[in-house]
Formats: structure tokens, sequence, C-alpha cells
């Protein structure tokens, strides 16, 4: 299973893309809401994030990365505090991420089928 393949079916399920650009199938946009269930996922899933980007009107708004704390992309420590920072600062922008799937969650993954989120 590739990375892409494993975020559509386990991260972004049920959710809302908002991306309705060109390149709507590799960059997800999401709610607050929305963007909150793809951290608790990415947590439980142990993927890691690399940066967050804010929106607001379709345009970049604020960036932050792992780098900017200090932290590895995959301690949660990091994206929740970049998350609550975005959503106090500026309530109702839109999210997205940039993520690494382990290849050990992968292949886990391709040989026992989906994982089942609660």
């Amino acid at each position: 299973m590739e990375q892409p393949e494993f975020l559509e079916k386990n991260v972004f399920t049920n959710l809302k893309n908002l991306n309705k650009g060109s390149d709507k199938d590799t960059l997800h946009y999401f709610s607050e809401s929305d963007f909150e269930t793809v951290l608790e996922r990415v947590e439980h899933f142990g993927i890691g994030v690399y940066k967050i980007e804010t929106l607001q009107k379709a345009k970049v708004s604020d960036v932050a990365s792992h780098e900017d704390f200090k932290k590895k992309a995959t301690d949660p420590k990091w994206y929740k505090k970049a998350f609550l920072t975005f959503k106090s600062r500026q309530p109702g922008l839109s999210y997205s991420a940039t993520y690494k799937v382990s290849n050990k969650l992968l292949v886990k993954n391709d040989t026992s089928g989906n994982e089942e989120l609660s």
C-alpha cells in the first residue's frame, strides 16, 4: 500500500476535502473540526506530521513545522500545540498538513487489511 492510499482509507475517511483545485487528490484541506479528527487519527497510527498550513480565503496564512518546535514529526505535542495556537488565534481556518506514514505501517496494513478506527 502506498502512503496516499493509506491516508485516504485510514485518516481522511468520512472527512470533507475542501480543496477544489487541480491538486485536490494530493493536497487535502480540512475544516477546523475535521482537521482535529485528522490529528487524532495520525496520533493513533503514529504517523509523522512535518508541516501544518492554515488557509484563509484559499491562501496560506500561517505555517508551522515540527522543526519550529524542535520535536520529531511523530511527536503529537508539537502538532497539537500548533493546532491549538492557530485555532485560538483565528477561528474558522482551513488546515492542510504534510504527513509521513512509516514503511512498517504501510506493510502491516497491506498484510492485515484495514485497521478500524473507533
